[in-house]
């Protein structure tokens, strides 16, 4: 009796057990798992100002107005014991990058850039040259927008940026694939001066660009002149204005563009190569591509008003075939350039 007594408590335990084991291995229900708190007044406050942060972009025109009298350009003179390396690069108008904090600005304008060195019998400090370089900046009204490193990312297409930009202004762009850069601007009524500084322990480099429109020199010819100048020589030469670096054809352009569309109805026969070409800023391969799709977009032009496209072909010689020196920025002008080419 007492062994049956005893199997019996055994069973039961046994049952007891194997249901505990059960439960504890049931998945749990999501309706069981613990409700996530709830938003504190504070976090929601906050996501729209985080999410508004993460959406701004630095804009020269959210800085104060600056009308302190600025004298000549660069507007910045070293401190003393301070001096440029070598003759200052400075061009009338091109285009640099500069690091905002959130992206790479292009600034088309006037630039100067140099390298920096101490003096013969001074020691180079590179503190004592950002800090006098700082407040020469907030004299002039500027702000300073940027003080680091600037992310590998952007320093890689700066490298890459179009004619040859970080050869051309290596002496003021300095190290800045292994150093910390500070980048400044002072906005104007009428202008923006921006200003990037990267010093280190022997050196530093200094590049100042100010925006200004370009000033379009380039005339209109007409189609009783174009039709002159091809009866001539055969060919004619147009200075038709494109967006920096890109094909796009500028709106100023478009008065040229009719008056070949003019010239082209005005003569059912003629028939034309568009030949493109640019100055001698750049890569060869990246100017030959450049100056060919210009053409292309010249030709696209044309056919869109009108002109049967079995008339037209187009092809880019990039900085082949020069009619002016490239060493001034007035030969620069001439060089960039559409050929209109009679085909017999």
């Amino acid at each position: 009796m007492k062994r049956a007594v005893v199997a019996t408590l055994a069973l039961a335990v046994i049952a007891s057990l194997s249901a505990c084991k059960k439960h504890e291995q049931q998945p749990a229900h999501p309706d069981d798992q613990a409700p996530a708190p709830a938003a504190t007044a504070s976090n929601t406050q906050d996501a729209p100002k985080q999410q508004a942060a993460a959406n701004t972009a630095f804009d020269p025109a959210s800085l104060p107005v600056s009308d302190v009298p600025l004298g000549d350009f660069p507007y910045i003179a070293l401190p003393t014991g301070y001096v440029t390396s070598s003759t200052p690069d400075v061009a009338d108008f091109d285009q640099v990058p500069f690091w905002t904090g959130d992206r790479l600005q292009p600034v088309e304008g006037k630039v100067w850039s140099a390298h920096i060195d101490a003096a013969q019998g001074k020691t180079f400090s590179d503190l004592e040259l950002e800090r006098n370089i700082e407040a020469v900046v907030t004299a002039l009204g500027g702000k300073k927008i940027f003080d680091g490193r600037i992310p590998e990312a952007a320093t890689q297409k700066i490298k890459e940026w179009p004619r040859d930009v970080a050869t051309k202004y290596n002496s003021g762009l300095g190290d800045v694939w292994n150093n910390p850069a500070q980048v400044f601007v002072v906005h104007r009524a009428d202008r923006d001066i921006w200003i990037h500084l990267c010093s280190y322990q022997f050196g530093g480099g200094l590049l100042i660009a100010e925006t200004k429109p370009l000033q379009v020199t380039a005339s209109l010819l007409p189609a009783s002149e174009l039709k002159t100048q091809i009866d001539k020589t055969g060919k004619v030469a147009l200075h038709v204005n494109f967006a920096t670096d890109k094909t796009d054809i500028l709106p100023d352009s478009q008065p040229q563009i009719a008056q070949v569309v003019q010239l082209l109805k005005q003569d059912a026969a003629l028939k034309l190569a568009v030949n493109g070409y640019t100055d001698g800023t750049g890569d060869a391969a990246h100017n030959k591509t450049l100056s060919e799709g210009r053409a292309k977009a010249v030709v696209a032009a044309l056919v869109a008003q009108g002109i049967d496209a079995s008339r037209l072909s187009a092809a880019g010689f990039g900085d082949a075939d020069p009619v002016a020196d490239n060493a001034t920025e007035q030969g620069k002008s001439q060089n960039r350039r559409v050929e209109l080419v009679k085909k017999s």
